[in-house]
């Protein structure tokens, strides 16, 4: 049977275990005592690590899902999805399948083996385009993309699993997640990372006064064992708490990087938000959640991660 005491964590299941987020989670639960199970469609980045048992295939294959959740599981953190917004504006119907039918299945394994814990990487895309209001977790769910919508159904499925069946389900709103590890990604940060190493410029929609909120690695992962220790059962925003506009970020980057980072402006497509405001205070009444980088140190630790990535090749 699995455990009812929050922080005695005996095995926990991670869907996308070997991915940016997924290998700081595995990180930080193996680093508490749990034994992990991995579910990913990539190897192992673990051979070496004996607490870690891979599962490596899709997450569609039934099989694949029955191999990683059985009884005296204690909880699954569920990060893989589909997650590029243009991705799912392009394949609906394939975000569909990704994002709420694996859930759904996860779901009912959660539900049929009673692991009591289930946290899903939701997004505040959720909430659609507030302009420059601020966004909390009890705004009415209103996407205007498929992948906000596939998330906002998750949430809705995890509300009625919690609600019938008692499983403990906490949906976390990221925003812009950056960190070290990230290298392979095509979000600005990273953008800005390769563009300072290769003494190149960057392109801005706009005239990049729009405001995004972003969160370093270590703060997401926190907020996840937070979640998984309070036992919360509804959303919360994980964030970094305090919005900048694109034209500042760049000034972080060249302030850590010491590049000159030139700027081409270049119309900004359809759907550009505004800006990405969140309010965070909710999350520390609920699962105990500060962050504790700001962004000069969470800009210096994602340097010092490209530096030595571009050094090993």
């Amino acid at each position: 049977m699995a455990s009812s005491n929050p922080q005695d964590v005996c095995n926990v299941v991670v869907t996308g275990g070997s991915g940016f987020i997924g290998r700081a989670v595995v990180a930080k639960f193996r680093e508490r005592g749990a034994r992990v199970t991995v579910i990913d469609r990539e190897p192992s980045p673990y051979p070496d690590d004996e607490g870690v048992v891979h599962v490596q295939g899709d997450l569609k294959d039934a099989a694949v899902r029955e191999r990683a959740i059985k009884p005296g599981v204690d909880g699954i953190i569920h990060l893989a999805a589909i997650t590029s917004v243009l991705k799912s504006v392009e394949m609906p119907a394939e975000t569909y399948a990704e994002n709420v039918a694996i859930t759904h299945e996860l779901l009912e394994l959660a539900r049929i083996n009673e692991v009591p814990r289930f946290i899903l990487a939701s997004t505040n895309a959720v909430v659609g385009d507030v302009g420059t209001a601020t966004i909390n977790p009890d705004l009415p769910l209103a996407p205007l993309t498929p992948y906000g919508a596939t998330k906002a159904a998750c949430e809705m499925l995890m509300s009625g699993y919690a609600g019938a069946y008692g499983v403990t389900t906490t949906a976390l709103r990221f925003t812009n997640v950056y960190g070290p590890g990230m290298s392979h990604k095509d979000s600005f940060i990273p953008r800005l990372m390769r563009a300072a190493l290769a003494g190149e410029g960057v392109k801005v929609y706009g005239d990049g006064q729009q405001k995004r909120d972003l969160v370093f690695l270590d703060d997401i992962v926190s907020g996840i064992t937070g979640a998984w220790d309070t036992q919360y059962v509804g959303r919360a925003i994980l964030g970094g708490g305090r919005s900048v506009s694109v034209l500042d970020m760049i000034d972080g980057v060249r302030a850590v990087t010491g590049a000159e980072l030139p700027v081409e402006h270049v119309p900004a497509p359809g759907g550009e938000m505004p800006a990405v405001i969140v309010d965070i205070s909710g999350s520390a009444d609920t699962i105990g959640y500060t962050p504790s980088y700001d962004l000069k140190s969470g800009l210096a630790a994602t340097w010092e991660y490209f530096q030595k990535a571009a050094a090993t090749g």
